[in-house]
């Protein structure tokens, strides 16, 4: 790495890591309508929310950058729970600030084609609050999952950078709304 850039990066990566979680949408908050461009199995897609409600309940996780350890890892335990997801009639997509291009190899690398990935632009960040740093600065999201039940609204909500717990807790919400 450039000596140059080795104070910056340190410094920023020392205020991601001690950042507190951004305020995410409450539950029985409304979720804000998202039409976006996506991929699947590598090909495009446009994912519009309001009608993958009306199939069933949407997981929506956010995460910070394709290719990176964490959310490589988080995505890959989605695909792995995929089916568990599909039992219960719910639809997986991942939503990040990479572009279209990034987020076609990543669903077929990281998401095994198993689900969508799609963008999500300043709009979608600014209205689900996850950006992961004070506006303007660097446009990637922070780690958050959202469970939005057929009636548009937000049922379960888990923000935290570490990956581990995100499909756990998205689970078990899409599981107890089975029947509802």
């Amino acid at each position: 790495m450039n000596r140059t850039l080795i104070a910056p990066v340190a410094a920023l990566s020392a205020l991601v890591a001690t950042a507190p979680a951004m305020a995410a949408l409450p539950v029985g908050a409304p979720a804000p309508q998202i039409v976006t461009q996506g991929a699947i199995a590598g090909k495009t897609f446009t994912f519009d929310l309001q009608k993958a409600l009306k199939k069933g309940p949407v997981v929506l996780y956010f995460f910070p950058k394709a290719f990176t350890q964490g959310c490589t890892l988080e995505t890959k335990a989605f695909a792995d729970a995929s089916d568990k997801f599909a039992a219960a009639k719910a639809t997986i997509v991942g939503m990040s600030a990479d572009d279209l291009p990034t987020l076609q190899k990543f669903s077929t690398e990281a998401c095994r084609s198993k689900f969508g990935v799609a963008t999500a632009g300043s709009a979608v960040v600014s209205a689900y609050k996850v950006s992961l740093l004070p506006a303007g600065i660097g446009g990637m999201t922070n780690r958050t999952s959202y469970v939005i039940g057929r009636d548009g609204k937000i049922v379960m909500v888990h923000s935290e950078m570490d990956w581990r717990e995100h499909v756990a807790r998205t689970l078990a919400a899409v599981e107890a709304l089975k029947g509802k």
